[in-house]
């Protein structure tokens, strides 16, 4: 991570950290380095529904339009659908301003390159020197400003991506299926392409504000979607988040499935399709040992990365896997995205259900799932993971845990956060050994 890009772009508190200032410069930066060629440069910028997407959107057509590139303005546009968009439209770089799941005070960066994917550590870092004025900003003369539009029709456009990634373009139809869109960047989008596919829509967390996205809805708060299902008895739940790109399923009992269940579904269902590039899919330290020890019961491998779907990509892309994830939701299929994508996770998942006509209860409890712990410790000395007394408790723990469990100590890339992650057959066992390491680091934080 840099001083300004963490594992996930730029984030920060609205007007505090990501100013006015700072996207206009992030703009000018990213129009600098991407500008290739004698051809007419343009940057597609979407957004979620922040009441800071205005400014900051502003202040980045400003930065773009200053140093000539020409700005495509999606609106609120879920993350995937800018990825796909930026590559689709040859624009020379896209932008999603989002802070993803986070309250509607915070907001963020995240760029793409004109392939639809996430830039390097290097790229970063080269936006980077030029923010930070090591490196000089040469603005465009007046004649060669850039100019600034609104796009048409790139929701449809969007929905007829997703809609294609169903093979045999599978109807929904006698679906009873509640979506839930956090009050999101997906909040027209994502029912009307269940709607057209056939599916009866019931929608929650579809009336933004600028205030409300992620608050009690969505991915991370899936207990309005619990209670929605069992009102309307529908057959599936599907929570996003603020920007679309995670998704959650609840199933017809109101049970919440999260990602690694789903990535085991739709991992079974490729690998009898002999859709699977490798036999194997990637996901990140903090995927339950119980969807490793399943993979396994079915001749597959389970590739770990560091946190964050950035990792799991890069890993994807550099040993050839086509399915990945996160615990969390983000599920990235690479046959069809370039990063992780919601809606199409989430039509994977709806496919399958109609093709075995079996309830998603069945379809998505793959496994159980071994009990798993996670705690955070707030910390203010710089290496709280090296102080003696913490490293004998960590070394302590994996010892007793054995092949039977895993324990996962990690710094938050975004917060003076130690996380604490434990796991085992032995839920006795597993939380004895994560307090006794957050006991350690507790002595060591002030």
């Amino acid at each position: 991570m840099g001083k300004h890009f963490g594992t996930d772009g730029i984030r920060g508190l609205a007007n505090k950290i990501i100013t006015p200032d700072l996207a206009m410069k992030v703009a000018q930066a990213t129009g600098i380095l991407f500008q290739r060629g004698e051809h007419r440069h343009r940057a597609v910028i979407g957004k979620d529904t922040r009441l800071s997407g205005y400014m900051i959107e502003t202040a980045m057509v400003a930065g773009f339009t200053s140093v000539g590139v020409d700005v495509l303005l999606l609106g609120p546009m879920p993350t995937p659908a800018v990825a796909m968009l930026t590559h689709s439209m040859r624009a020379d770089v896209g932008v999603m301003i989002s802070a993803s799941h986070n309250p509607f005070e915070d907001n963020g960066i995240k760029l793409f390159g004109p392939d639809g994917f996430k830039l390097s550590d290097e790229v970063e870092a080269k936006i980077e020197a030029i923010v930070d004025g090591e490196l000089p900003v040469k603005l465009a003369n007046s004649p060669d400003l850039g100019r600034a539009m609104r796009v048409e029709g790139d929701r449809a456009r969007y929905i007829e991506f997703a809609k294609r990634t169903l093979i045999g373009n599978p109807s929904l139809d006698g679906m009873r299926i509640v979506v839930d869109c956090a009050n999101g960047a997906a909040y027209k989008v994502a029912p009307e392409a269940l709607w057209e596919l056939g599916a009866e829509v019931f929608t929650i967390g579809d009336a933004p504000d600028g205030f409300n996205i992620n608050r009690d809805v969505g991915s991370t708060a899936p207990k309005a979607l619990v209670n929605k299902v069992r009102e309307m008895r529908a057959d599936v739940g599907i929570a996003l988040d603020g920007d679309a790109d995670r998704v959650i399923i609840v199933d017809e009992r109101g049970k919440v499935v999260d990602g690694d269940q789903l990535m085991a579904a739709i991992a079974q269902s490729w690998q009898q399709d002999g859709r699977l590039a490798r036999p194997g899919i990637v996901a990140t330290l903090m995927s339950n040992l119980g969807f490793e020890r399943y993979l396994s019961s079915i001749g597959l491998a389970l590739a770990r990365t560091a946190v964050g779907d950035r990792y799991v990509l890069e890993h994807m892309r550099e040993h050839g896997y086509n399915l990945g994830g996160e615990q969390s939701g983000h599920i990235i299929l690479s046959d069809y995205c370039t990063t992780g994508d919601g809606l199409v996770a989430a039509l994977q998942l709806l496919s399958i259900v109609k093709r075995r006509q079996r309830p998603v209860s069945e379809v998505c409890h793959r496994f159980e799932p071994v009990p798993q712990i996670l705690r955070n410790v707030r910390f203010r000395s710089s290496r709280p993971l090296e102080e003696e007394r913490v490293s004998r408790a960590i070394e302590d723990g994996r010892r007793k845990l054995g092949n039977d469990g895993r324990l996962v100590i990690r710094l938050s890339g975004t917060e003076p956060v130690v996380r604490v992650m434990g796991e085992g057959d032995n839920r006795d066992l597993v939380e004895q050994i994560v307090d006794d390491v957050c006991e350690a680091l507790s002595a060591v934080a002030a």
